[in-house]
């Protein structure tokens, strides 16, 4: 059985990505071991400087980089990620289970994640050109995931 670490910046403030999740999480139970991790989001004033930003990417990314396992596939979710069918990323899946027995997603703050984050990655992932809040974005990974994880298993939620 695979294990999926998410590891995400910020937590789920709102009841119905909660609730989302934690569906997703549960239907997930069947096919892997999923495990979420928060990171602290760094405080930001209102309309901070890019020199701030850029300070509070490499707080986060420390933290991250601690959080990421050794052995497994590295995915950072970020908007100048290779995208692809939901086939194509079932087969990511079935790679990383053979490959590592692991992968590993992370999602970044809004204002995403620091060059080192990316640079410790095996694939760089976007999911859209759009820009998604990070609590939805965690809840499309995991529906993703699932959907990945039916299509693998050659079930019909997929059509």
């Amino acid at each position: 059985m695979i294990g999926v670490k998410i590891i995400a910046v910020g937590g789920l403030k709102e009841a119905f990505s909660r609730e989302a999740c934690a569906e997703y999480m549960k239907r997930l139970s069947a096919f892997c071991r999923v495990e979420v991790t928060e990171i602290k989001e760094s405080p930001l004033p209102d309309q901070p400087s890019e020199e701030q930003i850029a300070m509070s990417l490499e707080a986060e990314g420390e933290k991250i980089l601690a959080a990421l396992p050794q052995r497994s596939k590295k995915v950072a979710l970020c908007v100048e990620g290779k995208q692809m069918p939901s086939e194509d990323f079932a087969a990511l899946l079935s790679r990383a289970a053979g490959e590592t027995g692991a992968v590993s997603f992370i999602i970044g703050s809004s204002y995403g994640l620091s060059r080192r984050v990316k640079q410790a990655c095996d694939l760089r992932l976007s999911f859209s050109e759009m820009t998604f809040p990070h609590q939805l974005m965690r809840v499309i990974l995991l529906e993703q995931i699932y959907r990945g994880m039916m299509i693998n298993a050659n079930r019909k939620y997929h059509k």
